[in-house]
């Protein structure tokens, strides 16, 4: 079994920066993949990044690349999502999510090969 708990969102200007964090328990941290998803009303939820459990993999949508920037620490269990230079369509509930089936060294980018979900939170950029 593996708890998430996400933290650090709120409301930003557009070109702002949040930090957001998924502390984990349960089990070894390093173990498995993490990644970050993210739902707009009345849309899919979709993939936003991932780390595999060495932390030394990443991967990230197209729309994010060079703003977004995940991370772990698995001596703290914790992972982090930095999002600079924020952008209205951003607007979300971030999800953080752990593959416990994937090996170190795996990045998982499809909602379905994640087994564990955090609660979410939200996030909110004006324009």
């Amino acid at each position: 079994q593996v708890q998430l708990a996400e933290s650090g969102g709120g409301m930003v200007q557009a070109g702002g920066s949040l930090r957001l964090s998924c502390a984990a328990s349960g089990r070894t941290f390093g173990g498995y993949a993490m990644g970050w998803f993210r739902q707009a009303p009345g849309k899919e939820r979709e993939f936003v990044a991932a780390i595999s459990g060495s932390g030394g993999i990443t991967y990230y949508t197209d729309s994010v690349k060079g703003r977004f920037t995940i991370s772990r620490d698995n001596a703290k269990s914790t992972g982090h999502l930095q999002m600079n230079s924020l952008k209205p369509e951003d607007t979300a509930v971030y999800y953080c999510a752990a593959d416990t089936q994937a090996g170190p060294v795996a990045v998982v980018t499809t909602r379905a090969g994640y087994d564990y979900w955090g609660q979410g939170t939200q996030v909110t950029v004006s324009s």
